[in-house]
């Protein structure tokens, strides 16, 4: 009689890691997607893992975690322009993907507004772009923000004055005194197609897609390069307005945008009723390629603004909005070979390279094949003929095999048994997909990723290390591995193309400053598969020192909360690898250092920090640390860091030039600590 082997897991277990698993899936591919502007895969995979993660959190509550990306709209932003914050959060949009969607949610409309009547909606081009908050003053433009993670976002004020189509002041009389109205910034299909003929000319890569050429454009510290790009702007909706009064509708709203002298796209239309909708998602995309810009999909609202109040919003979104998408554009080539990638974390990533052919007006000559799992579960071989599509016109896909037009010089693709680059052999983890290439921090395909990550913002944050003088580094055989960034000297640098003697005091003097960090940022910075900003964080907290991580085996690992068997496998392992560990050992004797943390759940057990639970606010100036350092502190020990005071704040920690906060933090009686207070409560005063 065979064996039988009986899964004892229940159900909620099963979830609760699928759940772990989606959450740091998807909140990486929103980092790429909104932070980056660099995302990994099609608009349509992201939605349907966010659709399967919402599945599971209504059918187990309990499991939702405040990181879980329906409870947040993108993700941090890149902190190379300064912060700022928007009179109203820029709210993602719910997805519609068919007709019958689209009358469940006016269905939805109706029922919570309990009414029988067709809803009045205003339909508009789903333009693929960058989100913008622009805020006029008297009529005058001052400021312009990226959407960042729809709190905060970055100022591009400079770059988007220089936007033709931009009024840096607005016509008609009887202004507002304040107006910030809300844009997508794109590249029309003519100025990519002109941008990536200059792009090839000087022998550079050719940008991707619009989207990503706009998203790069409007990101440039140097104006000028704005200025150079051929940028459009198009208006879509008043978020804060003082001084005056508020159209009622929102396509009256349009029309005030359109008479004070803003760009409003002239495909948008009011419509009554779902079916009048499905008809105007089906004329855009019936007209999509001849608009002159790309679009995704059709974005519609409820026409009516106090319909608008009154529906409210979801953690995620506003309930009187909704996004129809549309279907990914396919086209039939041929696979004519496979190459594997090596990525940072030593991922081995197959790519098929293909005979070239146009999609959506991008010619694609290679599209990503995920994993060997993918490949043998779409059989898919070099010389089949195959679909590629690209899903809101990002990075192109195999969608299935044309298996009718298989020749019989089709081969089978075999699963590499060794690394492509360094020869090391290949792991793989029980449970994951991914393969991966054994040999750390020495093989040379991640080396050179690795040291860009190790200098990045969020983790060492080396600043005029940037990634093409990694490469130059790396390049000229100055830098093999992260440790090496902190044995490089004056007179090597001095020597490099476009390095002038201060640019090489300055960037000694920034490496000098990285050496104090946090546990944290260094145990991100080592690049450990799995490992993201939140897993490091969890590990510090609850370990308190590198010592005792390096030591922990799987097991104990596992005993953190949003620690599963691969991520824990993947720490044991990084930690165990002799390779690793001298370059870590040359680090710490370069002088790299920070506080240990106290310890709140693993290693000794001991009881959980005073200030687990509150609530603080950073504001001015920090002499010790940097914001960002003592956010991470605080984090650690189980507190909460907000943007804003309110009641429900217990401190406010005020540095030099403290502003509105703190008077804000006086006026409600909170709590108002000094630097050395914090260092005190967090026990880093010794």
């Amino acid at each position: 009689m065979p064996e039988v082997i009986l899964n004892m897991k229940t159900d909620r277990e099963l979830a609760a890691e699928e759940i772990t698993l989606l959450c740091a899936e998807l909140n990486q591919h929103c980092h790429r997607y909104y932070v980056l502007g660099d995302p990994l895969i099609q608009d349509s995979e992201y939605d349907q893992l966010y659709r399967r993660l919402v599945e599971l959190e209504l059918q187990f509550p309990r499991l939702v975690s405040p990181q879980s990306p329906t409870q947040r709209v993108g993700d941090k932003p890149l902190p190379f322009f300064e912060q700022v914050e928007h009179e109203l959060p820029m709210l993602s949009l719910g997805n519609a993907f068919d007709d019958g969607e689209l009358v469940a949610f006016e269905v939805g409309i109706q029922k919570q507004l309990d009414i029988e009547t067709a809803i009045d909606f205003v339909c508009e081009p789903k333009l693929d772009g960058l989100a913008v908050g622009l805020l006029y003053e008297q009529g005058k433009l001052v400021r312009a923000a990226t959407r960042g993670d729809g709190h905060t976002g970055e100022n591009v004020t400079r770059n988007i004055r220089t936007i033709r189509s931009v009024p840096l002041r607005l016509q008609g009389e009887n202004l507002p005194a304040r107006l910030e109205v809300r844009a997508e910034v794109i590249l029309p299909q003519s100025g990519f197609n002109e941008l990536n003929r200059k792009q090839l000319e000087k022998g550079e890569k050719p940008f991707a897609n619009p989207r990503n050429a706009a998203a790069g454009s409007l990101r440039q510290l140097d104006s000028k390069v704005t200025a150079a790009r051929p940028l459009d702007i198009y208006f879509y909706s008043i978020a804060w307005l003082e001084g005056g009064d508020k159209p009622r509708s929102q396509y009256l709203a349009l029309a005030q945008l359109k008479a004070w002298g803003l760009k409003v796209n002239p495909e948008i239309k009011q419509v009554k009723g779902a079916q009048a909708v499905a008809a105007y998602c089906r004329t855009m995309s019936e007209q999509r390629q001849q608009l002159g810009y790309e679009i995704d999909g059709v974005v519609v609202k409820v026409d009516s603004l106090a319909l608008q109040q009154d529906l409210g919003f979801v953690t995620r979104a506003p309930r009187w909005a909704i996004a129809y998408k549309f279907p990914a554009e396919e086209v039939l080539t041929q696979l004519l070979g496979v190459d594997f990638q090596v990525g940072r974390t030593g991922a081995v990533t197959p790519v098929a390279r293909l005979q070239p052919v146009s999609v959506g007006g991008v010619t694609v000559s290679n599209a990503t094949l995920h994993n060997m799992d993918e490949i043998e579960r779409m059989d898919v071989r070099v010389n089949d003929y195959v679909w590629i599509y690209r899903a809101g016109d990002v990075i192109p896909k195999i969608q299935r095999v044309a298996l009718e037009r298989r020749p019989e010089n089709a081969q089978v693709i075999a699963r590499p048994s060794h690394c492509p680059i360094c020869q090391a052999e290949i792991e793989t983890v029980e449970g994951e997909v991914v393969i991966r290439c054994d040999a750390g921090l020495s093989c040379a395909a991640q080396q050179r990723e690795a040291v860009k990550h190790f200098v990045s913002r969020r983790a060492l944050d080396v600043d005029g290390l940037g990634a093409r003088l990694v490469e130059q580094l790396v390049d000229e055989h100055l830098v093999e591995n992260i440790a090496d960034i902190y044995a490089l000297k004056l007179e090597a640098l001095i020597k490099l193309e476009r390095m002038g003697d201060k640019s090489a005091r300055n960037l000694i003097a920034a490496l000098e400053k990285s050496k104090a960090t946090t546990l944290p940022r260094f145990l991100y910075g080592l690049g450990i598969p799995g490992v993201g900003e939140s897993t490091a964080l969890s590990l510090a907290s609850s370990f308190g020192s590198l010592k005792k991580i390096q030591q922990a085996d799987e097991d104990l690992l596992l005993a953190i909360d949003d620690i599963g068997p691969i991520v824990a496998h993947h720490v044991s392992h990084f930690f165990k690898q002799p390779e690793n560990k001298t370059v870590i050992d040359a680090l710490l004797s370069a002088g790299l250092h920070w506080p240990d943390l106290m310890v709140q759940n693993v290693a000794e057990g001991s009881a959980e920090s005073a200030l687990a639970g509150k609530t603080f606010v950073l504001t001015g100036t920090l002499t010790q640390f940097t914001r960002a350092q003592a956010k991470e502190y605080l984090q650690a020990v189980g507190a909460k860091v907000a943007g804003s005071v309110s009641k429900k704040t217990d401190y406010v920690v005020a540095g030099e030039a403290a502003g509105s906060k703190l008077v804000k933090a006086q006026e409600l009686g909170v709590e108002v600590l000094s630097e050395s207070q914090l260092l005190v409560l967090l026990e880093l005063d010794g």
